[in-house]
């Protein structure tokens, strides 16, 4: 029976709401420290998190009651997936809320840089009419390759049928998702063909670092890259070298490897030399990890998870 819930970070408070109708208890603590968190999590039987900290075996030891984790999102690295369930904790995401937030954004970055519309909307504003210099490129006709066909990988394809171009996907955990408007490919295939290709994975040791300069050596032919993942999938020394040996055309990013582990935020003082040249280069469109957080997935993501606690627990 859930009594009790603690959310650690704020959501959207239909939540809370829908919690509260069905009986339950909702207590908020967003600025203690983990070991605060820790001293008190017994008394609780669920909890809710966005990624203030990590859930970790020593966190999950001292929660004794609790029934379930809900993370508004849908990245789990934050929390030991593998040891809440082995005691009886369930883990609950909400990938379903802003995937259609993140399809849209990845979208919208790609037009911002192939129409050059931020050097164009900046040299206008300075009385600069230059046409020729701000002269795009179609997304028609163009083939894109989604590594990683979740909920998220998903959505953009959905939402790139209607650009006309050739979608290709792969996912090294999934099969049988083709169809008529999306070819299922191996990753040598997706390398081999791809004008555009947009990383929508989740963070693990196997994707830490998933685009280096092998990826993008590997790849056959001069490549943009979309991230709209995680960080640390793109190791940005390497991204910098692409870009400057030209066998990356241009990059659309709105997570950075130096982002700090609840994403609010960069470390500002250890920024090198490759995020200034990113920061520098019209091939490049930045972003502070919001692709999935628009006015309608803050709603929806708390809807997702009022949903699939009430379906397991009441």
């Amino acid at each position: 029976m859930i009594k009790k819930v603690l959310f650690i970070d704020s959501v959207h408070p239909v939540l809370e709401e829908r919690l509260t109708k069905l009986g339950v208890v909702c207590e908020h603590d967003y600025q203690s420290p983990k070991a605060v968190i820790e001293a008190k999590i017994s008394h609780y039987q669920g909890v809710v998190i966005r990624s203030r900290f990590t859930l970790d075996n020593t966190f999950l030891d001292a929660a004794t009651s609790l029934k379930f984790i809900a993370r508004s999102g849908a990245g789990l690295e934050n929390i030991d997936v593998v040891y809440a369930e082995k005691k009886g904790i369930k883990v609950i995401n909400s990938p379903e809320g802003n995937r259609d937030a993140v399809g849209e954004h990845a979208i919208g970055m790609l037009l911002m840089l192939f129409n050059q519309l931020k050097k164009g909307d900046a040299e206008v504003r300075k009385g600069i009419w230059d046409r020729e210099g701000n002269r795009g490129l179609e997304l028609s006709g163009k083939t894109v390759g989604i590594i990683g066909y979740g909920f998220m990988g998903s959505s953009l394809a959905k939402k790139l049928v209607g650009f006309d171009c050739k979608i290709l996907a792969y996912d090294k955990y999934k099969t049988g998702f083709g169809s008529t408007q999306v070819q299922e490919v191996s990753l040598e295939q997706l390398k081999a063909e791809s004008d555009i290709i947009s990383i929508h994975l989740p963070l693990t040791e196997e994707t830490q670092y998933y685009v280096n300069t092998d990826f993008i050596n590997s790849c056959k032919k001069p490549f943009y890259l979309i991230n709209t993942a995680r960080g640390n999938h793109v190791k940005v020394a390497d991204l910098v070298q692409g870009l400057k040996s030209g066998k990356i055309l241009g990059a659309c990013l709105d997570v950075l490897e130096y982002e700090t582990k609840s994403f609010e935020t960069i470390s500002k003082n250890q920024l090198p030399e490759d995020f200034v040249y990113l920061t520098q280069s019209e091939k490049v469109i930045l972003t502070p990890h919001v692709a999935g957080w628009t006015v309608e997935s803050y709603v929806k993501l708390s809807s997702v998870l009022a949903d699939k606690i009430e379906a397991t627990f009441f």
